[in-house]
């Protein structure tokens, strides 16, 4: 021993000293290690940890009667017979057990019993725990037999003066170990189908799980994807509309091509402000993120504004309850009304005009952009990756979005969107 009435002891050679009241710790940590390294090798080498335990199960069998086994090979064989199958129960359990069997009632032929005999339980025990349900009511069908046979050959007739009470205590005695054997081999296929049912559910979840990561970060690259188109196109837009008609203006009204290439810088530094906004959601080191608040509804007055700057006479008709959409839906709006007076913008002929509407109700909103322009191609462009991501936009409140020519010249933009309960939306997390 290491200590004695709480004194460490001095190291020994080459073992370092060890503390009072550490040996129990030690001695369980070696246990539970050991038991590790056992289920790892029946893990990985079931047939040789099967066979080592038949051996171990024969020597055991043997010891008890080994001179009767020296005189007698018959007994030896049959004493062979019934317990080496077992080195390879797991791997033909139903054959192992028939085997075993007949190996049984040959030695019932023949001789009488033997320790061996518990060969017959493992067997059984095998089958239970691996083979179908059929097959294991068979096998304890054939074990029941077995239990008969012996009762009826094999009961001793002293202590009991009585045959018939004698060989009802060895039956029940039998039958109750065998019964035994067959509930411990179910309980054990029980266990190891639920322990499977485990393993799949949680290599199902796993895979949800990443499957919803993969379907988030597909999602927010749209989302990403869809606020830098629209902030970047429109203002890009405006200023080069603005500085198009500053270059012609100078010449002639040098004091309108200022005015112009002012409203120009002020447009770049209001893309600014998005693009930063924008970005401070993906920046925890952006100061000025939470000093820009998500345009909505109430900025649509200053979008006309801009976008009349840059040439497109807008008209502007909000009605209803705007305080009662939520930030998240007056983003959606303002981004709609954005993309499609840059459309306008970029693919109307000169000297078109646009009309915007915004209905809001306590349930919906109500939108429409129209215009009376041309479009100066004959492939219309409007139906590029813009109106996608419109349709997008629209699709997360339940709205469907329609845009097309209308029958006397023009485009026009009309959605309507659901403003009932719905699930946590990321762009009102970020407006929040």
């Amino acid at each position: 021993m290491d200590s004695i009435a709480g004194r460490t002891l001095p190291a020994t050679p080459g073992r370092p000293p060890v503390a009072p009241g550490s040996a129990p710790l030690l001695s369980r940590w070696a246990a539970a290690a050991g038991r590790l390294r056992l289920r790892v090798l029946d893990e990985r080498y079931p047939t040789a940890v099967d066979l080592a335990c038949a051996l171990g199960l024969l020597a055991l069998t043997a010891a008890p009667q080994h001179r009767s086994l020296a005189a007698h090979p018959g007994m030896l064989l049959l004493q062979l017979g019934l317990v080496l199958p077992l080195g390879l129960r797991r791997r033909a359990p139903y054959a192992v057990f028939g085997v075993t069997a007949a190996v049984a009632f040959v030695q019932w032929l023949t001789t009488r019993g033997m320790p061996a005999d518990v060969a017959v339980l493992f067997a059984l025990y095998t089958v239970a725990a691996h083979c179908p349900r059929r097959r294991t009511l068979t096998a304890y069908a054939v074990a029941e037999l077995g239990v008969l046979l012996v009762v009826l050959r094999w009961v001793p007739s002293p202590p009991y003066r009585d045959p018939l009470e004698a060989g009802a205590r060895v039956f029940v005695l039998l039958s109750g170990t065998t019964l035994a054997a067959l509930v411990l081999g179910l309980n054990v296929r029980a266990r190891r189908a639920q322990l499977a049912a485990l393993h799949q559910r949680a290599r199902e979840l796993e895979r949800q799980r990443d499957q919803q990561a993969a379907l988030a970060v597909a999602e927010e690259r749209s989302r990403i994807a869809r606020e830098m188109h629209d902030i970047v196109t429109h203002n890009l837009s405006v200023m080069v509309a603005l500085a198009d008609g500053a270059v012609y203006a100078n010449p002639h009204a040098p004091q309108q091509a200022t005015a112009a290439m002012r409203q120009s810088a002020e447009t770049g530094r209001q893309a600014l402000t998005d693009m930063r906004r924008f970005l401070g959601v993906l920046r925890a080191d952006e100061p000025d993120a939470l000093r820009h608040p998500q345009p909505g509804l109430g900025q649509l007055t200053a979008l006309v504004a801009q976008v009349e700057a840059a040439g497109l006479p807008t008209g502007l008709t909000l009605d209803g309850a705007p305080a009662a959409v939520p930030p998240s839906a007056q983003l959606t709006v303002y981004r709609l009304v954005q993309e499609s007076l840059t459309n306008t913008l970029k693919h109307a002929a000169p000297g078109a005009r646009a009309r915007v509407r915004v209905h809001c109700s306590p349930t919906a909103v109500e939108l429409s952009v129209e215009d009376d322009g041309r479009p100066l191609r004959a492939v219309n462009p409007r139906s590029g990756q813009g109106v996608t991501g419109m349709r997008e936009r629209a699709a997360a409140y339940g709205g469907e979005l329609h845009a097309g020519p209308l029958p006397g010249g023009g485009w026009r933009v009309a959605v309507a969107l659901d403003l009932g309960p719905r699930p946590a939306d990321p762009e009102e997390l970020t407006s929040g």
